[in-house]
């Protein structure tokens, strides 16, 4: 390896605190795109870094399979794997295609924009709850509400099952480096078993919603056993905190280091928040990578890949790739066009819930801006120890006290 080039680490938690470890992408895009990469406990992968190459991988899930050892970096037994194989994010088409057309309606671009006006309020009464204050955590009292409060109506379940279905998420996500397994075990039984009872619940009581619909729903004229819809369930309410709450988190840290971009954003925002959401799904990244396996042997990137290797894409990297994007260290709120992969690389495991995301963050994005213009840090961010997911966990702001928004409508503000 070269001698000027960083070192390398894609595994280590430490590599993403504070962000994407971007001088080592930069290098690896450079000088060995689709890298093998030792691991401390397990076989090693190919770390894939160009866009083009990730692409290639995303849609093609005969050659580059979630199923075969699913999508996380570190190996599990064929044992451990059985459970959550009956999760969309562990299955290749067609049995994925047929999961995924059972709650595909609920997320067209058609129905997402009958929520619009809801997730407005939503992000009203959220701001409402801090504006008095004068000072709150950025992730914890905005950006994790938002998601949080929206799966929850989605899901029709209480507004604080959502709260506390957010904080298991974390834990599910944290590096062992942070939280042990028997923790992170433990927080996804208590999600599963939640969920079982809201299919109980639902199957007994089925109302207008997205669980009701999971709990009615059949597969090849079966019905979804227990077992399948808890993790269905858990699925949606991971992927449905997941990208929205680290974007929020991050973009802000983005906006605060970036004074000239957030200041040209807050001159126009209902004019310009459509591409700023764009750019800063492209410079966060929140999810950092996604696993395949191969099937077979193949070629990427000049490299050859055998059956059973391991071929791990980061979204990070691909999103500042320069043969895609001009300058692409540089935030530009107005870059258009911005074909960023934050939400996948296309193919069948594109993110189900994009648009209700790009919607969600508009929204608090506009909300945050106009009510608390002077938002500025006070106190250092905390980050998720993660691999997987990138993101603040804490970010302390500060900024004029506001009225709540029925008082400022009575003063005509």
């Amino acid at each position: 390896m070269d001698s000027h080039a960083p070192s390398i680490d894609l595994v280590s938690p430490a590599s993403f605190d504070g962000g994407q470890p971007h001088e080592q992408f930069r290098w690896l895009r450079e000088h060995d795109p689709v890298h093998w990469h030792e691991e401390p406990d397990g076989a090693g992968f190919w770390a894939v870094t160009r866009y083009h190459d990730l692409k290639e991988v995303g849609r093609d899930p005969g050659t580059y399979s979630s199923y075969v050892g699913g999508p996380m970096i570190s190996d599990t037994d064929e044992e451990a794997l059985a459970a959550p194989r009956k999760m969309m994010l562990y299955m290749d088409p067609p049995e994925h295609t047929r999961y995924r057309k059972l709650v595909s309606s609920a997320f067209t671009p058609r129905n997402v924009a009958r929520w619009t006006q809801r997730i407005d309020a939503l992000a009203t009464d959220i701001v409402d709850r801090v504006c008095e204050q004068g000072a709150c955590d950025l992730v914890t009292d905005l950006a994790g509400e938002m998601p949080s409060a929206l799966i929850a109506e989605l899901m029709g379940i209480p507004r604080d099952d959502g709260r506390r279905l957010y904080v298991l998420t974390e834990r599910m996500h944290a590096s062992p480096d942070a939280i042990d397994d028997d923790a992170r075990l433990t927080a996804a039984m208590e999600m599963l078993t939640y969920a079982q009872e809201v299919a109980t619940t639902k199957r007994r009581t089925p109302t207008d919603d997205l669980a009701s619909m999971l709990a009615g729903a059949r597969v090849d004229g079966d019905e979804l056993t227990d077992e399948e819809f808890c993790w269905f369930f858990l699925l949606l309410i991971n992927a449905g905190g997941d990208t929205t709450r680290n974007l929020l988190g991050g973009g802000a840290q983005v906006l605060f280091e970036e004074p000239e971009q957030r200041a040209w954003l807050q001159a126009d925002l209902h004019g310009r928040v459509d591409t700023a959401v764009e750019e800063l799904l492209r410079v966060v990244s929140p999810v950092v990578h996604m696993r395949r396996t191969a099937t077979r042997d193949t070629a990427l990137g000049g490299r050859s890949i055998h059956a059973g290797d391991k071929v791990v894409m980061f979204y990070g990297s691909a999103n500042r790739d320069e043969a895609v994007f001009d300058d692409p260290d540089r935030v530009d709120l107005g870059r258009d066009p911005n074909p960023h992969v934050a939400f996948g690389g296309g193919g069948p495991h594109y993110c189900l819930g994009a648009h209700f995301a790009r919607v969600e963050t508009r929204a608090m994005l506009i909300e945050v801006l106009s009510r608390l213009p002077d938002l500025e840090p006070d106190g250092e961010p905390e980050w998720l120890v993660s691999n997987f997911i990138c993101g603040p966990t804490h970010l302390p702001v500060r900024f004029t006290p506001a009225p709540r928004a029925s008082e400022r409508d009575t003063v005509g503000v």
